[in-house]
């Protein structure tokens, strides 16, 4: 009973939001575009025919955004454990990124092409247990930090979602090892109540 009030409660909640709201007029797939526009407003993350790898694409806002931001000179590699519809100017693979087959097939994608941004939106499913969603979901940062040291090209960048907690601190320190600059960002599109923030990376030392 407990679970079905709060489930219900999400909804309530979902389909009240604004952003949700605005992301179904405008043809968005999710809310989580508007954190991903107003962080490339402020940082100006895409260029014009850029290569770029999206973690945990599904539905595929974020993947919507990249396209139309790289245009058709660019190239949008997404990948999800899910299924997502397509998109133009999107190369979708489905799997886990962390299967050498799923990975393979993300490199033959790439053909040697170095990639300029690797973005993730990625979190883990929740069991309510703050500590194991905690270590969980900054694994999942790991593993997409671990991806984008393998396929950036030099001044590369890097924008991931992380959970501010244990282990937070390590990633950054993790991250400066790495990237010239790391900046903490908690979008207005981000509820209040997360302890979601975003990192991002930027000018990748091989």
């Amino acid at each position: 009973m407990a679970r079905a009030k709060s489930s219900k409660r999400w909804l309530r909640r979902h389909f009240s939001d604004a952003y949700v709201k605005d992301a179904h007029r405008s043809g968005y797939r999710s809310r989580a575009v508007y954190k991903l526009l107003e962080i490339d407003q402020h940082a100006r993350l895409f260029k014009r025919g850029m290569t770029v790898v999206d973690l945990g694409a599904a539905p595929g806002g974020w993947s919507q955004v990249a396209a139309g931001r790289v245009g058709p000179a660019g190239r949008v590699i997404a990948l999800d454990v899910l299924p997502m519809d397509p998109l133009p100017g999107v190369t979708f693979i489905q799997g886990d990124f962390r299967e050498e087959a799923v990975l393979e097939s993300l490199m033959r994608r790439l053909s040697s092409r170095s990639v300029d941004l690797v973005i993730s939106d990625m979190a883990p499913n929740l069991s309510g247990v703050k500590c194991s969603d905690q270590a969980r979901a900054m694994d999942l940062a790991g593993l997409a930090l671990d991806l984008a040291r393998n396929v950036l090209g030099e001044q590369g960048a890097f924008l991931v979602k992380v959970f501010q907690g244990a282990g937070f601190d390590d990633y950054i320190r993790a991250l400066r090892q790495t990237f010239a600059t790391v900046v903490t960002r908690k979008p207005k599109a981000s509820r209040p109540d997360s302890r979601e923030v975003y990192l991002l990376a930027r000018n990748y030392v091989l």
